[in-house]
């Protein structure tokens, strides 16, 4: 009742406003006809009202039931009523049952607009079999909207929770309630403030986009809720290829998890404006009739205070950099419709990202490629001949104030309206005792280009120790736009701040992670320069070990047993050889964490570690078919730490041995922040079990080693745990006397493999080869007869 008091209200809101709006929408399907047809067939489309009041059509439609008999626009009529033709629609048939309506109409009265900006006209496809219509779909005002009010599709009579990061929006109807959500920021949901296309908003610098909702019992009985957000339109909206990607939502609290998709965004949501975007998800029921969003149940783990997880309530999966404005959640149509939402204005033109992405100045040679050091306004600087310890002294450069600016010549690296891009800035400096405690490193920074801009972490400036060395140190910064901060005409990256001292500098360089299609895209620009110099010392330690059948517990331990990574210490292993071990126990059952104490490797704030992994695990004979590995972890990828996986292909699989057998893995860029595991920690590891085997304890560890692999210093390339990889097994032809003998060899440092075959992969089991190697050196060696059968050959314990 109270909906029906209010719409007459909404509507004269509506007409009040909408009358310059232009752009229509149109959806047609069977299930919009009354009564309802059984049709497949789908059409989509836009529609424009012109000046002369005429609407251009452009409505696309694909396989009818029937032959395409005639299309019109109905009127007045809301969904779920008919009414009367008002205007023929021209086909452009493709066949007989696709094609497109293309034309213009003539001219509406104003009643007839009236009726189009409120919904009350709709297009109708008329079939042979269908006389009164087999598709059909309500004319819908469409965007883009302007992102500085709400969208002209909003309903203010429908319950709406909402949240503006600026406090630009206020709520237009009594349901609406402003301030009950509240966007989250920490740990893997780290949000920070940034400026850019002239708003304020928030940045997704962790992974997950999490939203409490101080009402989340409010939707306890919706079973859908959209969700209206405005976002800035970068590459986070779009996949790591470019393309429309999924946008999962998660919603309910541990172990019960529902993970609902809202649909994807056109290539044209990346126009690097502020935009609105509409997602529709169903609030799903659990197996006790209560939904997801809106109650929690009795057995819910974790953080439940607003109904979700992490302290949320409806959580955002996978979107790292995503920029957000506002975030509003709604009943079924509070916003429109996402085809009414999801349109987005063009995006200016630029010129293509340069294949290029190194720049620097080199002070202690007086050269440099197309970076130069400014020298002006608060950013003057001074040179300075024989700096440096004996026998290495150089010219270097140093600020006179708090500031040191760069620049960037012949728009080497790009224009300001290219994509943001994340660049590693690599400064050689001189570790001058008299200026130990000196702090120095990025500081602001140009997010797009017109004015926006954000400011480096301070907790990730370096500290000067004194050592009265030269050092090669790197900063990775995320999502810089070459505008620059203060370069004039040219373009710039970061520039760097000073604090306590102003220090030297002998060389500069800056170089731009390239992505897509960019013939340097993947690379590090500048491979030999890292964030933390130590790594390239004998300043960190390169290995940790749990041995929990020894009692060894040298920089590793268990996990944290909860939330959905509950763990269980106990015996096993064959009867002759019984050991204490870990499997994953309760809800969902499959994963296993460990925890790496007292930092042996370092700190959480060095590079990517490649790391490797020797698990030693019990191959139980009731797990055959179970697989293994280290799954998801988080990574630094050009400044942005955040979740990585490996492949899902690399596992260790269980073949029912019964015996303790190691498994080797490398993961080539880890971070020790952890994954559900603090304060340090590596990748978390998941295990698959074979259907049929859900109820039976999972694959059981008693050791796990950690070797990081350096890229340089003593240590570089050194990997302690050599001796855990699987060995090779080569093969080569080798002509006999009378017979061609296929030769298999491994090294003899592997015992306890032998050769097994089989003639197809698709077969479920590897057959023991019966014969004996013979020994060379040291390598175990098997002749076979070669024959016209195809086989594979693996080694197997």
């Amino acid at each position: 009742m109270r909906k029906t008091a209010v719409l007459p209200l909404a509507l004269c809101a509506c007409l009040e406003v909408v009358g310059a709006q232009t752009s229509f929408v149109v959806r047609l399907d069977s299930s919009q006809e009354v009564p309802p047809t059984l049709s497949t067939a789908t059409g989509s489309g836009t529609l424009t009202l012109n000046a002369d009041n005429t609407l251009n059509y452009d409505i696309s439609y694909t396989n009818l039931a029937a032959d395409f008999q005639a299309a019109y626009i109905h009127g007045p009529a809301g969904p779920g009523t008919n009414a009367p033709v008002l205007f023929p629609l021209t086909n452009v048939p493709i066949d007989t049952r696709s094609g497109a309506l293309r034309g213009t109409t003539a001219a509406l009265t104003a009643a007839q607009i009236s009726n189009l900006t409120n919904g009350l006209l709709y297009a109708n496809i008329h079939t042979i079999d269908s006389q009164d219509g087999e598709i059909r779909g309500q004319l819908l005002v469409g965007g883009p909207f302007d992102p500085e009010i709400w969208p002209l599709t909003i309903n203010s009579s429908k319950v709406v929770h909402f949240v503006s990061t600026d406090q630009s929006f206020t709520a237009p109807g009594a349901s609406w309630s402003a301030d009950t959500l509240q966007i989250l920021s920490g740990g893997d949901q780290l949000t920070t403030p940034t400026t850019i296309g002239g708003h304020s908003g928030l940045k997704v610098t962790g992974n997950y986009l999490n939203v409490a909702d101080q009402l989340y019992q409010d939707w306890a009985n919706y079973d859908t809720i959209d969700i209206l957000m405005q976002v800035y339109g970068d590459a986070a909206l779009l996949g790591a290829n470019g393309q429309p990607r999924n946008f999962v939502f998660l919603t309910g609290s541990l172990p019960d998890l529902h993970f609902p998709n809202g649909g994807s965004l056109p290539v044209e949501a990346k126009n690097k404006k502020w935009d609105w975007i509409l997602f529709r998800i169903e609030n799903a029921k659990r197996a006790d009739g209560t939904r997801y969003v809106g109650v929690v149940p009795p057995d819910a783990q974790g953080a439940t205070a607003f109904g979700g997880v992490n302290g949320g309530t409806i959580r955002a999966e996978g979107v790292p950099n995503l920029i957000v404005r506002l975030v509003a959640l709604g009943e079924h149509g509070a916003f429109g419709e996402p085809q009414q939402i999801n349109r987005f204005a063009s995006a200016e033109t630029c010129a293509p990202e340069p294949d290029t992405n190194l720049a620097f100045a080199d002070i202690s040679h007086n050269t440099n490629s197309h970076l130069v050091v400014l020298n002006d306004s608060d950013q003057t600087v001074t040179y300075q001949d024989n700096v440096g310890p004996p026998g290495d002294l150089r010219r270097a450069v140093r600020a006179n104030g708090s500031y040191m600016n760069f620049g960037i010549t012949d728009h080497y690296l790009g224009l300001p309206c290219n994509d943001p891009r994340n660049v590693k800035l690599c400064v050689e400096f001189y570790d001058d005792p008299a200026l130990a405690g000196t702090v120095f490193g990025p500081e602001t920074y140009a997010t797009d280009e017109s004015g926006g801009a954000a400011i480096y972490p301070t907790n990730r400036l370096h500290t000067l120790e004194g050592t009265g060395k030269w050092v090669r140190r790197a900063f990775n910064v995320p999502a810089v736009d070459l505008k620059g901060v203060n370069t004039g005409s040219l373009e710039g990256g970061p520039r760097l701040v000073f604090q306590n001292g102003q220090v030297l500098i002998s060389r500069v360089e800056l170089g731009i992670y390239r992505t897509g299609t960019n013939a340097l895209a993947g690379l590090d620009p500048i491979p030999d320069c890292f964030e933390d110099p130590n790594i390239c010392s004998d300043a960190y330690g390169n290995y940790a070990e749990l041995d929990l059948g020894k009692g060894i517990m040298n920089g590793l331990d268990v996990g944290t047993s909860g939330g959905d990574q509950f763990m269980v210490v106990e015996g096993a292993g064959p009867a002759n050889d019984r050991r204490q071990a870990v499997r994953p126990d309760g809800t969902p059952g499959i994963y296993l964490n460990f925890a790496i104490i007292n930092e042996p490797f370092g700190p959480s704030t060095q590079d990517n570690a490649r790391l490797a992994v020797c698990v030693t695990y019990y191959d139980d004979p009731t797990l055959v078919g179970a697989t293994f590995r280290p799954e998801v972890y988080q990574s630094d990828r050009g400044g942005l730490v955040t979740f990585a996986f490996t492949p899902a292909n690399v596992v260790a699989r269980v073949t029912g041995s019964d015996r303790w057998l190691d498994a080797y893995f490398e993961i080539p860029d880890v971070k020790f922040n952890g994954v559900n595991q603090g304060p340090q920690a590596a990748a978390r590891f998941v295990i698959n079990k074979p259907a049929g085997s859900q109820s039976l304890p999972g694959v059981y560890f008693t050791r796990v080693r950690y070797a990081v692999i350096r890229p340089c210093g003593p240590m570089a390339g050194v990997n302690l745990l050599e001796g855990c990889k699987p060995p090779v097994l080569r093969a080569k032809l080798n002509p006999g006397n009378v017979t061609m003998f296929l030769s298999l060899s491994w090294t003899t440092n592997a015992s306890g493999y032998s050769v097994q075959m089989k003639t197809d992969l698709a077969q479920p089991l590897w057959t023991d080869v019966l014969a004996t190697p013979s020994t060379r050196d040291d390598q175990y060696v098997l002749l076979l007869p070669a024959t016209n059968t195809q086989a594979f050959f693996r080694l197997g314990r």
